[in-house]
């Protein structure tokens, strides 16, 4: 059965039959999880580290007022914050989207995988960067881009995503997002984000619809986004 784990970390470094290995037998704690479940909550003590290797979840922060902030999505092969099994709480929550298939891996192992060789070390780096690389196109997003482009860049990213670890054809993916997760994604209300991507389907360049994204027009969409793609490596 193919890891979607081993699979992202081969794109990043050379993984040896024997990083394989250890890698394969690191995720063999896996559990079914249902959509809407939290694999952690803000305040918990972040022991294990979670290894999506089916579904999706997404990490996010409840302001004061109640209101919801997305902080990322993790797709098949993401950790879900590998370093953060060095803190004695973790500072948000995950929860999962859709039903997921999560690899556990105790604090105790993925510290044991970290000092197993270079090879897999090199790989969990380059996935934290790419990591890294995505909170800044979403901050400049957030802080920069307009509610139209917010969420055509958003789109343009989770499909190439989708795309680097084989789950989207030439122009549709999968893609599980309400139009209220949306809206908490790129920080606008559900009906803005209704009227955005009503626009961009009678422009006929995407269209959400039953749970997947086709992509009509990919260069007009790139064109909206200002999207640049070398960011995810």
């Amino acid at each position: 059965m193919a890891n979607a784990f081993i699979n992202r970390l081969s794109g990043y470094a050379p993984l040896g039959d024997a990083d394989i290995s250890l890698l394969a037998k690191a995720c063999r704690n896996v559990r079914d999880i249902p959509a809407g479940h939290h694999l952690i909550m803000e305040g918990d003590r972040p022991d294990p580290v979670f290894v999506m290797l089916d579904g999706w979840a997404c990490g996010y922060k409840i302001l004061p007022d109640g209101g919801r902030q997305i902080l990322a999505f993790m797709l098949p092969g993401d950790f879900c914050d590998v370093h953060i099994a060095v803190l004695k709480a973790i500072d948000h929550s995950i929860v999962t989207i859709t039903a997921a298939k999560v690899a556990m891996l105790p604090r105790a192992q993925m510290e044991a995988l970290v000092e197993a060789g270079p090879t897999i070390t090199r790989a969990f780096w380059w996935s934290q960067l790419v990591d890294q690389s995505v909170l800044r196109a979403w901050i400049v997003s957030m802080g920069r881009r307009t509610a139209k482009e917010r969420i055509a860049h958003l789109m343009c990213e989770l499909y190439i995503r989708m795309l680097n670890i084989g789950l989207a054809t030439d122009d549709q993916c999968e893609m599980p997002l309400t139009q209220l997760v949306i809206a908490d994604a790129v920080g606008l209300t559900p009906v803005h984000v209704n009227r955005v991507l009503k626009a961009l389907r009678l422009s006929k360049v995407m269209e959400l619809s039953s749970g997947s994204l086709t992509i009509i027009d990919p260069v007009r969409l790139a064109e909206i986004a200002g999207f640049d793609g070398s960011y995810l490596h």
